[in-house]
C-alpha cells in the first residue's frame, strides 16, 4: 500500500477498514515485515503454548478494589499501586479485559500494563467474576454475551476520574465482550477508543474449530480452568434447580459442556448453540461508533480468520483491522522483545491509543455530568476482598 511514494504498511500484513485513512498514520512499525520468531513462531500451536508458559511476567504491585454490582455480584479491579500519587487526575485511563478465565496475573496483560503505564496512562485490570480470585457472591459467573459488568465498571471509573479520557483493550473472550459493549452503547459510548485482540468474533465458527484436531487440547485446558473456578464456589449453586445441570458443569470435559450445564442457563439461552449464535461480537461491528482497532492472527487456532467480519469492518469508518500472517492465539512471538518479552502487538496498540489521545480534548466534567455518572453507578458499592 503506497502513499506519496512511501509504503504505509508491509504486504505481509492484511490491513483494512473504514478507518484506514484516519488511523493508519498513527503506526510507526507497520511498514516493517512481520517476522515470526524462528522455530517458535513457525507453528501456531507451538507459538500459542510457548507464549502461555514461557513469556516473562513483569513484576507489578497491584492494589485490588472489589465492587458490588447491581445484581449483588462482585468484580475485582486491580490498579497499579502508587499511580494516584504519580499521575494527574486527567491522565488517560486504560481498562484491560483478559481472556476466558484470565486475569491480572497473565503475562500478556502485565506486558501491556507496563507499557501503557510507562506512556503516562493509568491502568486498571477488570477481573471478571471468579477470575484471578475475584469473589463470586451470586449464582452467576460471566459470559460472552454479558456486558453489564463492564458497563458498570466503565461508569465507576468514569465517576472516579471525570476529567480523564477512557480507553479499553480486550483479549479473546474479553475482546468479544468489549466489542459487544461498544455496539450496544453505539453513539453513547463513554470510551474514547478501544482495541480488540484475538477476538473469536463468530462464536459458532469458533466452537466448530475448537472441537477439531489439536484444538481439543485447548478445549480441555480451558474446561479444566472453568471447573476449578466453579468448584471453589459450588455451594452457591447447590440448591439452584431449574435447567441448571450442576454435575455436568462440575465435571465438564469441554467448554461446550460447561456452557451447557451452567452458562447458557444463567443468561437465559435455550441451548448452547443459541448462546453462541446470539453472543457473537461479529454482529456488533456495524453499530460501533468508537474508534476501534482489531488485531488478529491469520493462523489463530481459537479465533478463526474466517470468522472475522471483514465487510462490516470495511464499511465502518470507526474501525481498522490488522491481520498478521502468524501469531497463534495470544502469541505474536515477534518483534524486538521476542521470544520472552512483550508480544508484537503491544507497540501497535500503544501507537493507536496515543494517536487517539493526542487528538482528543481533555474531558471537563460539569457538576450536572458528575451527577449523571453518580446516578449511573448507583448500586455499585465497595466490597471487601478476602
Amino acid at each position: 500500500m503506497l502513499d506519496g511514494g512511501q509504503r504505509r504498511y508491509d504486504p505481509s500484513l492484511e490491513v483494512l477498514g473504514g478507518g484506514l485513512d484516519s488511523y493508519l498514520p498513527a503506526f510507526k512499525t507497520l511498514n516493517r515485515p512481520y517476522d515470526a520468531f524462528p522455530v517458535v513462531g513457525w507453528n501456531r500451536h507451538v507459538e500459542t503454548i510457548f507464549a502461555s508458559f514461557f513469556r516473562s511476567v513483569p513484576d507489578v504491585r497491584l492494589r485490588r478494589e472489589c465492587l458490588r454490582t447491581k445484581d449483588d455480584g462482585a468484580v475485582a479491579l486491580d490498579w497499579v499501586s502508587g499511580d494516584d500519587r504519580r499521575l494527574g487526575a486527567d491522565s488517560p485511563v486504560l481498562i484491560l479485559l483478559p481472556g476466558l478465565t484470565g486475569g491480572s496475573e497473565d503475562s500478556y496483560v502485565r506486558h501491556l500494563l507496563v507499557r501503557a503505564r510507562s506512556n503516562g496512562m493509568r491502568v486498571v485490570v477488570f477481573n471478571s467474576r471468579g477470575c484471578a480470585d475475584s469473589p463470586v457472591t451470586t449464582a452467576q459467573f460471566y459470559s460472552a454475551s454479558f456486558t453489564e459488568d463492564l458497563r458498570q465498571v466503565v461508569a465507576h471509573v468514569s465517576n472516579r476520574y471525570p476529567n480523564a479520557n477512557l480507553y479499553a483493550v480486550g483479549w479473546s473472550l474479553g475482546a468479544n465482550i468489549l466489542v459487544r459493549y461498544l455496539g450496544q452503547e453505539s453513539h453513547a459510548c463513554p470510551l474514547s477508543g478501544a482495541v480488540s485482540l484475538c477476538n473469536p468474533f463468530n462464536l459458532v465458527i469458533a466452537d466448530e474449530d475448537f472441537r477439531k484436531g489439536f484444538n481439543i487440547v485447548y478445549d480441555k485446558t480451558l474446561a479444566n480452568a472453568l471447573r476449578k473456578i466453579f468448584k471453589k464456589h459450588i455451594l452457591i449453586f447447590e440448591d439452584i434447580g431449574g435447567e441448571f445441570n450442576i454435575p455436568l458443569a462440575a465435571n465438564a470435559k469441554s467448554v461446550r459442556e460447561f456452557d451447557d450445564g451452567l452458562t447458557r442457563v444463567s443468561f437465559g439461552f435455550k441451548s448452547v448453540d443459541d448462546y453462541y449464535s446470539n453472543s457473537s461480537s461479529s454482529d456488533s461491528i456495524k453499530h460501533v461508533c468508537t474508534p476501534l482497532l482489531c488485531i488478529q492472527a491469520a493462523n489463530d487456532p481459537i479465533a478463526p480468520s474466517r470468522g472475522i467480519p471483514r465487510e462490516d469492518i470495511k464499511e465502518n469508518p470507526n474501525c481498522l483491522l490488522i491481520v498478521t500472517p502468524k501469531g497463534g492465539h495470544l502469541g505474536w512471538v515477534s518483534g524486538p522483545e521476542a521470544p520472552r518479552g512483550a508480544p508484537w502487538t503491544d507497540p501497535v496498540v500503544m501507537d493507536f491509543l496515543e494517536h487517539l489521545e493526542r487528538g482528543r480534548p481533555k474531558v471537563i466534567a460539569s457538576s450536572s455530568e458528575s451527577d449523571t455518572v453518580q446516578l449511573c453507578t448507583e448500586g455499585l458499592r465497595h466490597l471487601k476482598c478476602g
